[in-house]
């Protein structure tokens, strides 16, 4: 099992997140937050593991938000009925997304300037190879070659 504060670094955000979604209110969200780690540290045993570590702290925070909701009364959050629920599922797919942008623009840099300045451009700018030879004063063939390149040097990274 990970460590809990390795656990709090690399989700703290995405429960943060999670609950901001549904009640529009930061401050609020971030309280959930630090009561969803306080549960997880004490609960930590109760983990089974059928499910992602992600999924199980999320579950843990929104029923914190429904605590809250009930005991407060809260007027300035969005009622359970009214709350439009974010699937576990597609909240981890988007947290992996992200992850996966993240890492993948950290690898970039580790690139030539040329060659992340062609990543940059076809991936961001979503630019054709003759729009970046254009760009960048050099033939069509040279951007796809470059790009082509610094795709393998990612892949050996296992990035791509």
């Amino acid at each position: 099992m990970e460590s809990m504060d390795k656990i709090y670094k690399e989700y703290a955000n995405l429960i943060k997140n999670y609950i901001f979604s549904i009640t529009k209110d930061l401050n609020l969200s971030e309280d959930i937050m630090q009561e969803t780690f306080l549960v997880a540290i004490n609960q930590i045993d109760k983990f089974r593991g059928d499910c992602k570590i992600s999924t199980w702290l999320c579950s843990i925070a929104k029923k914190i938000l429904y605590k809250k909701i009930k005991r407060n009364n809260l007027s300035n959050t969005v009622s359970i009925d009214e709350m439009n629920l974010v699937d576990n599922k597609v909240l981890e797919e988007e947290y992996l997304r992200y992850d996966s942008k993240l890492k993948l623009f950290e690898s970039l840099q580790k690139l030539d300037a040329n060659t992340r300045e062609i990543m940059y451009l076809r991936l961001i700018g979503d630019l054709t190879f003759k729009e970046i030879g254009i760009i960048l004063h050099k033939s069509e063939n040279w951007a796809r070659t470059t790009f082509f390149r610094g795709k393998q040097k990612l892949r050996k990274e296992d990035i791509v």
